[in-house]
């Protein structure tokens, strides 16, 4: 099964578009596999750092970042969102396959070129209580800038999401 997570539960089909921050993008339908979901259980634009140990990461960058989490992944969202974590309603579409194939740069991202149905829709319901049962760790930082700076230099496998977003992040180097 392939998802798309949306706070709209009305949408009929998914036409193929490319992202407004990267217009130069090939238009497609995005999805996620189950493994990935987590990532996207938040307002649609709620800047996120989320990492994972990599069959590639390094025991010290394991015994850094990871030692002491019990789940397979960290989200980490800047305090400004809690709010609108704790208020959002987010619906999970089910996707079919089919048409689907994998985005080789973006580990569990599935692109496809065509007009997508989806075969349901349900609210993912409560998302602190809908992350706890992934399992995934939630953090909560007054910013992301520090925590994103570290997981791109370590060896941990990340996906930093609407960064855009995030205070202070534009003023990177």
């Amino acid at each position: 099964m392939l998802y798309h997570f949306s706070e709209d539960p009305t949408i009929e089909r998914f036409e193929p578009h490319a992202p407004l921050h990267r217009p130069a993008v090939e238009p497609a339908v995005w999805a996620i596999e189950a493994w990935t979901a987590p990532k996207y259980f938040f307002p649609r634009d709620c800047p996120r750092v989320c990492f994972w140990p990599a069959p590639t990461t390094t025991p010290a960058d394991y015994e850094h970042f990871f030692s002491y989490v019990d789940g397979r992944m960290v989200t980490a969202i800047e305090a400004a969102w809690l709010a609108r974590l704790e208020q959002t309603k987010l619906y999970r579409y089910i996707l079919p396959a089919a048409t689907f194939e994998p985005l080789l740069d973006e580990v569990g991202t599935y692109i496809s070129r065509q007009t997508v149905v989806p075969l349901g829709v349900e609210p993912v319901g409560d998302l602190v209580d809908a992350l706890v049962s992934a399992p995934v760790e939630l953090r909560i930082c007054r910013s992301l800038v520090p925590l994103g700076q570290a997981v791109i230099a370590s060896t941990m496998d990340f996906s930093l999401i609407r960064m855009r977003h995030a205070r202070g992040w534009r003023l990177m180097p």
